[in-house]
């Protein structure tokens, strides 16, 4: 990677760093992060603390040339960073690899195991190249749907988001990789900021997400791995399905447009599978009736929208479909926003939440469950939606209302299945 510090006038990116105990999900306060290049023995660029959330500021950190990310490039069109993390009572962790753009937000998520723990399987993590930037194995093609005549193969009677995928880290017949449990969204986000770039249009990002979500709901669906004697449910490896790095960071921007879109995924009449949409680069390895990663690119900058890129490449018979449920939340959104005035039984269920959420996270102050949506709840739910980086409106609408029933079932689950 060129040295960005002797690059005249750099760009800029950032990077928000949040601390939480593996165990209980609990925000850990006053952890120290030292964040330095990777590669580099030098010293430190910045220390700082997370505060009562377990957040650090936003850090701003110098990143190569935004346009290096518009094209394809020899040039690497990221910073990497490295950061140790120390907290009194946690064994320590560091973290290399951590890829910054030009004039994005990158989001890194940091667990860290108690002192007393031994033998953890969770060491130090090494972030890979990205996708886009260094070889990979090719996707092996496949059927995108999968035939329902053969034995054992369809087994679920609709499509379920689920609350946590097993991915199986490596080639699905290695069986020295290690299988981790990750929410559901935080796969697609993990996949998304691994095989994209965040730099792209708005468009280009939404149909590469769908893309992600419904291949990833098709093994879901099948249950794909299970049927064939396996005990996970995807892997990382890119020639099976798509690329997870465990620990690795994502960016505010895919991360919003995940959280808006997660109940999604794409469909062919009178089809009841998600469809199996396998994609490539379209620069190293080319594929006839996928989606290609740059070529879709180049759409988003002509002003395709999201669904008309996803048709430009599967046809016009793609359309997206809405999951009927939402697997581990205590019970779905309700299909309006809740504001100022609103009153039920949602807005007693969102107040109860908010409250033992608040026992985790002191920042937000608590609510008294009374159904009634009041100033009180409003402030809470606008602490709520800064600390987690969410627009910062008082106003629960669908991101919000997932959101805070993400958080409050980690943070009431009673151990991480992990």
């Amino acid at each position: 990677m060129p040295d960005i510090r002797q690059t005249q006038n750099p760009d800029e990116g950032a990077l928000r760093i949040q601390v939480v105990t593996r165990g209980g999900n609990r925000p850990i306060q006053n952890a120290k992060i030292s964040i330095s290049y990777s590669g580099d023995p030098t010293g430190p660029l910045e220390e700082v603390n997370t505060d009562a959330s377990g957040m650090s500021e936003e850090i701003a950190l110098a990143a190569p040339p935004l346009e290096l990310s518009m094209e394809p490039s020899e040039e690497q069109p990221y910073a990497e960073y490295t950061i140790e993390v120390t907290a009194e009572g946690y064994q320590p962790i560091n973290i290399s690899g951590i890829e910054v753009f030009s004039e994005q937000l990158s989001l890194q998520e940091v667990r860290l195991e108690e002192e007393e723990v031994e033998d953890s399987q969770f060491g130090n993590i090494v972030i890979p190249a990205h996708t886009l930037f260094a070889e990979y194995p090719p996707k092996i093609p496949e059927s995108e749907i999968k035939p329902v005549t053969e034995t054992g193969e369809i087994v679920l009677s609709r499509v379920v988001i689920p609350e946590f995928v097993i991915v199986h880290d490596g080639d699905p017949n290695d069986p020295t990789a290690r299988d981790y449990y990750v929410r559901y969204r935080d796969y697609i986000k993990n996949v998304a900021s691994s095989e994209i770039y965040s730099t792209w249009p708005d468009a280009t990002i939404r149909a590469n997400i769908l893309a992600i979500m419904s291949f990833t709901l098709n093994r879901v669906y099948t249950e794909w791995y299970r049927n064939k004697g396996y005990s996970f449910t995807i892997t990382s490896s890119t020639a099976y399905d798509q690329k997870f790095v465990y620990g690795r960071n994502f960016y505010r921007n895919i991360s919003n447009v995940v959280d808006e879109m997660f109940e999604n995924y794409l469909s062919r009449p009178n089809v009841s599978q998600p469809i199996l949409t396998q994609y490539c680069d379209g620069q190293r390895v080319t594929c006839s009736n996928w989606l290609s990663q740059w070529g879709s690119k180049y759409l988003g900058d002509q002003g395709y929208d999201a669904i008309d890129i996803i048709r430009y490449y599967y046809g016009n018979s793609m359309y997206i479909n809405t999951a009927e449920e939402v697997s581990g939340i205590p019970a779905s959104w309700p299909r309006v926003d809740l504001t100022v005035g609103s009153t039920g039984d949602k807005v007693r269920q969102i107040q109860e939440q908010l409250a033992r959420i608040s026992r985790s996270y002191p920042a937000i102050p608590t609510v008294t469950p009374d159904g009634i949506f009041g100033p009180a709840t409003r402030e809470a739910v606008e602490r709520f939606q800064a600390v987690f980086g969410l627009p910062v409106t008082g106003i629960i609408d669908y991101r919000t209302w997932y959101r805070i029933s993400e958080i409050y079932v980690a943070v009431t689950r009673i151990a991480e299945l992990q």
